[in-house]
């Protein structure tokens, strides 16, 4: 506890790229919970021991595959009722993941449990 300001906490993590299983880094974070204002987002500083996976061609992949459809990408329902995320949906799913991160870092405390469910829809603009 820290004074007037609110409760700070010390974290050990391991990241673990989720289509690489092999690929972890450490990661070191402190996250700040601040007292009686629940719209202010906590402040977290980070620390990764080693480097991420570089994953630009990848990216340039799926940019030039999305660029080069000839209709707009729209999709409901990821992943459907069963759980399944089709493999060419699979970097949608993971943009998801990256946005419901977010949402959930804004909007935590420290007795909040957000997690992405669904992406109910999702449009190429």
């Amino acid at each position: 506890d820290i004074d007037d300001l609110g409760r700070k906490y010390h974290l050990e993590l391991v990241l673990e790229d989720v289509l690489d299983k092999d690929s972890t880094v450490n990661c070191t974070a402190e996250v700040l919970y601040h007292l009686g204002n629940k719209t202010i987002a906590p402040d977290v500083q980070f620390t990764i021991e080693g480097e991420l996976k570089n994953t630009d061609e990848a990216d340039n992949i799926f940019y030039n595959r999305i660029k080069s459809l000839e209709k707009e990408l729209v999709a409901e329902n990821i992943p459907d009722s069963h759980g399944n995320v089709p493999p060419e949906m699979e970097p949608i799913h993971l943009l998801g993941w990256v946005a419901s991160g977010y949402v959930v870092w804004q909007n935590s405390t420290e007795n909040t449990n957000f997690q992405l469910g669904q992406i109910k829809h999702v449009k190429q603009v």
